[in-house]
C-alpha cells in the first residue's frame, strides 16, 4: 500500500510537472525564418501561444509545447496576405463579382496556399458592404479585408459600374469610418470613360477616410495617361494594381518599342505610388514583367486577383505568382516581403505579415520544391524553371488549419 501511495504521488507530480512545461501550444522547430519587418533570415524556432507570437529564438524546447510542428528544410515565413481576391461569393444573378457567381469563398483557396489574409478588392460598395460582411467576413476562418468599391452597387459589371451618379466619395467614406476594422481603402475599377471621375472621387474617400486607394486602371480608348494618374491623380500610399498588363485599353509602364520600363513609373514608385501584381486572368504579360524585373523595377506587392476567371488558367493561385517572380529573378526573401510586410504596410495593418512576438500568429510553412516546371501566362507565353514554392502547413490565429503531409506533433484533426 505505501508502494502505492509513492506511485501516486510521483503520477501526480509529473502531471503537475508537465502542465507547467507545457507554456506554449505550439513550438516550429528548426525552419528557416524569414521576416521582413525584423531583418530575421536565419534557422529559428517560433513559439506561439493564446493566438500571438510568443517567442522567436535558437533553441525553444519542443517539450513545452502542446504542439510541435517539425520544419527542418522549411521556410518559415508570416502568413500571406493576398491583397487583390474577389471573394464575395454569392449566388445572384448578374451580380458579378458583388455577391455573384465570379467571386470564391476564401477558405477554399487560401489556406492550402499559406494565405491567411485576403483583401475583397471591390466586391462591395456602401450599398452592399454590410452583406459581405455578414455573409462572407463573419463567417470565414481566413482573414477577410475590403477594399470598398466607389460605386455603392460594388463590382457588378456593366452599366453600374459606368454610373459616376452612383460613385459618393461621402458616404463610402462614411461605411469605411464605420467599419474601420475591416475596410482597408477604397477601388476603383473596370471604369470605361475618358473621365477622371471615379479616380478622383475614390482619392476624395481616401482623404476623407484616411485611407490609400488601388486603381484597376483602363477602358478608355485612347488611354488614359498613367504618368497623369501617377504624378497629378494618386498621392504616395496609393496602390496601382495589374502593373504587369498589357491591354489595348490600357497604357503598359514597359514600351512596347523600346521594351524599357518609362523612365517617369521609376519616379512614381520613388514617390510612393504602390504598384501591386494584381495577375488576374488577362493582367499580366510576361513581355512586360520580365523586361521590368530585368531592368530591376520590381513589383512592390503581389497579389492574385482571385476569380473563377484566373484560379484554374495561368494565375493559379499565390505561390505560382510567387514562383514566377523568383524565376524572372526576384529572390526568395524578396518575393515573401512583397507577399507578407510590404502588403500589411500598403493596408495599414502593421500588425500583420511579421512575426514579432505579440502580433497574431498568422504563419506559413513553405518548401521549395526542385523539379522541372511550367509557367505560362494568358498569351501562350512560357518560361521553364526548376524551383517551385509549395505550402507545407498554414498556422491561422495560433492554430492550425492546413497540414500537408501531417508533419504537426500531435496531429489534432477537427
Amino acid at each position: 500500500m505505501k508502494n502505492y501511495y509513492v506511485l501516486l504521488t510521483l503520477i501526480v507530480s509529473l502531471a503537475g510537472n508537465t502542465a507547467i512545461a507545457q507554456e506554449y501550444d505550439i513550438v516550429i522547430k528548426g525552419g528557416h525564418v524569414i521576416d521582413a519587418k525584423n531583418t530575421i533570415d536565419a534557422v529559428m524556432d517560433v513559439a506561439i501561444k493564446d493566438g500571438k507570437i510568443a517567442d522567436v529564438a535558437k533553441n525553444i524546447d519542443a517539450k513545452t509545447a502542446v504542439q510541435m510542428v517539425a520544419a527542418k528544410g522549411l521556410y518559415v515565413t508570416p502568413g500571406l496576405i493576398d491583397i487583390h481576391g474577389h471573394v464575395f461569393a454569392g449566388t445572384e444573378p448578374r451580380h458579378a463579382y458583388s455577391n455573384g457567381f465570379n467571386a470564391l469563398p476564401p477558405d477554399g483557396f487560401t489556406f492550402r496556399v499559406g494565405v491567411t489574409t485576403v483583401v475583397d478588392c471591390g466586391g462591395s460598395g456602401w450599398k452592399s458592404f454590410p452583406t459581405f460582411k455578414e455573409n462572407i467576413i463573419d463567417r470565414s476562418k481566413t482573414r477577410v479585408l475590403a477594399f470598398l468599391n466607389i460605386v455603392g452597387e460594388g463590382m457588378r459589371g456593366g452599366t453600374y459600374e459606368q454610373d459616376t451618379l452612383d460613385m459618393d466619395s461621402k458616404l463610402s467614406a462614411n461605411v469605411a469610418r464605420q467599419y474601420s476594422q475591416d475596410i482597408v481603402g477604397f477601388k476603383v475599377a473596370h471604369y470605361n470613360g475618358p473621365e477622371w471621375t471615379p479616380v478622383d472621387r475614390a482619392v476624395a474617400a481616401g482623404k476623407i477616410a484616411d485611407l490609400p486607394v488601388i486603381i484597376d486602371f483602363g477602358g478608355s480608348n485612347p488611354p488614359l495617361s498613367i504618368e497623369d494618374l501617377y504624378m497629378k491623380h494618386l498621392r504616395p500610399g496609393d496602390i496601382y494594381t495589374h502593373a504587369f498588363g498589357q491591354l489595348d485599353s490600357r497604357e503598359a509602364i514597359v514600351d512596347l518599342k523600346t521594351k524599357k520600363v518609362k523612365p517617369f513609373v521609376f519616379e512614381a514608385q520613388k514617390k510612393g505610388i504602390i504598384f501591386d501584381v494584381g495577375y488576374g486572368g488577362i493582367s499580366f504579360a510576361y513581355s512586360q514583367a520580365i523586361p521590368a524585373v530585368k531592368e530591376g523595377f520590381h513589383p512592390n506587392t503581389i497579389s492574385t486577383d482571385l476569380h473563377t476567371g484566373s484560379m484554374n488558367n495561368a494565375m493559379k493561385d499565390m505561390l505560382n505568382v510567387m514562383s514566377k517572380f523568383m524565376l524572372m529573378g526576384m529572390d526568395l526573401k524578396e518575393v515573401i516581403a512583397a507577399s507578407t510586410w510590404h502588403p500589411a504596410k500598403a493596408i495599414k495593418r502593421e500588425n500583420l505579415g511579421n512575426l514579432s512576438v505579440g502580433a497574431p500568429a498568422d504563419v506559413a510553412l513553405l518548401e521549395v520544391r526542385e523539379g522541372n516546371f511550367g509557367f505560362f501566362d494568358y498569351t501562350g507565353y512560357k518560361m521553364e524553371g526548376n524551383k517551385k514554392l509549395e505550402c507545407e502547413l498554414t498556422i491561422r490565429d495560433g492554430k492550425i488549419v492546413y497540414d500537408l503531409n501531417g508533419i504537426t506533433e500531435p496531429i489534432v484533426v477537427k
